[in-house]
């Protein structure tokens, strides 16, 4: 992946997700904060219970992102795109990490220190409250991948999890077909099933390690066509 430098880091950040909602002064103030971060193809971002530390906002390539509940061991739930933010958690809360973030792709991102986070949140209240943001965004998400998994339907499940994916862009998803099963609660016989149904419908190629999209609209009809 081409080297991409701060300043047009900080353009991809702010022309999407959290950071474009933002107000200007915040948005300004939260990049003078920030460095640029890069992480090779299975770098950990960040594990279950490390201790809190600050905000990573994806600029290029993708993570992925495995939760649980206490005392569970983590279960890839998404993939993080250009514009995605996380860890305002340990922010909010002052808890260790409850998650897990690894890089899929060589990957761009920009980093805002705990402390520095503070420093704005003492001069500014309102501070807290856009961070707070980031967790609403990160919940409404998850609403969306709760409401995918009771489609009673593997077929539509696995459907609405490449739908959800592929606002990646225009690349191959870089997806198992083990690790699609996982994200869309699925056997491996259902998920190659699917995709071999998938292709002869013209809706997309694969390998074993990644996937590729070429009709969008027909896999999101068919991810939300009720029966």
């Amino acid at each position: 992946m081409q080297k991409i430098s701060k300043v047009e880091s900080e353009k991809i950040a702010s022309s999407s997700g959290w950071l474009a909602l933002v107000p200007s002064k915040f948005r300004a103030d939260l990049l003078r904060h920030s460095t640029l971060i890069q992480l090779k193809k299975g770098d950990v971002l960040f594990r279950v219970g490390d201790p809190p530390g600050g905000i990573y906002g994806l600029v290029a390539g993708t993570v992925s992102i495995s939760l649980a509940p206490s005392d569970h061991a983590p279960r890839l739930m998404v993939l993080g795109i250009p514009g995605h933010w996380t860890g305002e958690a340990c922010f909010l809360t002052r808890k260790p990490r409850r998650g897990e973030v690894r890089a899929v792709l060589d990957t761009t991102m920009l980093h805002v220190p705990l402390d520095a986070l503070d420093r704005m949140a003492a001069k500014d209240p309102s501070v807290s409250h856009h961070v707070a943001q980031i967790l609403m965004m990160s919940v409404e998400t998850l609403l969306q991948v709760v409401y995918d998994l009771q489609k009673p339907q593997a077929d539509r499940r696995i459907a609405s999890v490449l739908q959800r994916t592929i606002r990646i862009g225009d690349v191959p998803l870089p997806l198992t077909q083990g690790e699609l099963g996982i994200m869309a609660n699925a056997s491996r016989k259902q998920v190659n099933a699917t995709l071999k149904q998938f292709k002869e419908a013209g809706w997309l190629t694969h390998t074993y390690r990644s996937i590729t999209i070429s009709d969008v609209n027909a896999l999101r009809g068919y991810a939300e066509a009720e029966e």
